[in-house]
């Protein structure tokens, strides 16, 4: 692409973004509550893999040769959600039905109940290991799918997800990519406080995986440029999983809740959803 496409594209994933941080909200609003905050952290990530990233096929959900996502941080599936409605994997208005009786979307991702769900989200740290499995799986079949999984620093505190990385290095799964969706913030607070990460970049770096550190992990030039660098250190090394730490703000796109502990679950009545929803498409309208 010229710079001009170049530019052009970035403009419609930022837009992209936008759209999911305002369907997210909706539909939280719409229920009352939810994970909002660790939500919208991750809304630049999923227009970028869903915009460009990703190979797939919204008329064809379990097409064989797609690329798979796991959302290891399974409470937000309302992220993911209005990331799937809005790229036609199901109709928009199912998002006002989520986590109510005989929903198709329930609290967190189901693979059996969503189109386009490829894992169902269970404990935090088991949709790591289910996605070295899946990698693991495709390597064996000679498959070229990759898998793209995301996961969360406070969730990082988990030993699964240290298992996991020991793993993929062992096995040298250069068909994983993982993010660390690196926002601060968790149910009880700051991670610092609880049980901090530290150095995510050393840590992985020391497990075996190539790592691209993004200090602005909400900036959808840098997350392509990272996939970029990664896809650049690839071609250089001998199939080792990738990690990309993005440094994110909880909440983002919500003054009210942005990179605040309250961020990671609230309510959300009609004045606060116009709210943010106005304040998202100053953000939109500035990009």
């Amino acid at each position: 692409m010229n710079e001009s496409t170049d530019a052009d594209k970035v403009r419609e994933l930022k837009q992209f973004a936008g759209r999911i941080r305002q369907e997210t909200v909706k539909e939280i609003s719409a229920f009352g509550t939810g994970h909002v905050g660790g939500s919208l952290s991750i809304a630049d990530l999923l227009a970028v893999l869903y915009g460009q990233e990703m190979n797939i096929k919204p008329e064809d959900p379990q097409w064989a040769d797609r690329d798979w996502f796991v959302l290891s941080k399974g409470h937000c599936a309302p992220a993911l959600y209005a990331t799937l409605a809005l790229r036609g994997y199901f109709p928009m208005d199912w998002l006002n039905t989520l986590n109510r009786n005989g929903t198709n979307l329930p609290s967190h991702a189901d693979r059996l109940k969503v189109p386009g769900v490829d894992v169902t989200a269970g404990s935090l740290g088991q949709g790591a290991s289910v996605a070295v499995g899946v990698a693991l799986g495709l390597k064996m079949d000679g498959r070229d799918n990759k898998v793209y999984l995301v996961i969360g620093d406070g969730e990082s505190q988990e030993g699964q997800i240290w298992e996991m990385a020991l793993f993929a290095a062992q096995h040298r799964l250069g068909n994983l990519i993982a993010f660390i969706d690196y926002n601060g913030l968790q149910l009880d607070g700051y991670c610092k406080d609880i049980c901090s990460l530290g150095d995510a970049t050393a840590k992985f770096e020391a497990f075996g995986w190539q790592v691209v550190d993004v200090p602005d992990g909400n900036d959808v030039p840098s997350i392509l440029q990272a996939l970029e660098t990664v896809r650049s250190k690839a071609q250089k090394a001998d199939d080792r999983p990738s990690m990309i730490v993005l440094h994110t703000v909880k909440g983002l796109g919500w003054s009210e809740i942005a990179g605040t502990p309250k961020s990671h679950s609230t309510s959300i009545n009609e004045q606060q959803r116009d709210q943010a929803l106005a304040e998202i498409q100053t953000m939109m309208n500035a990009a």
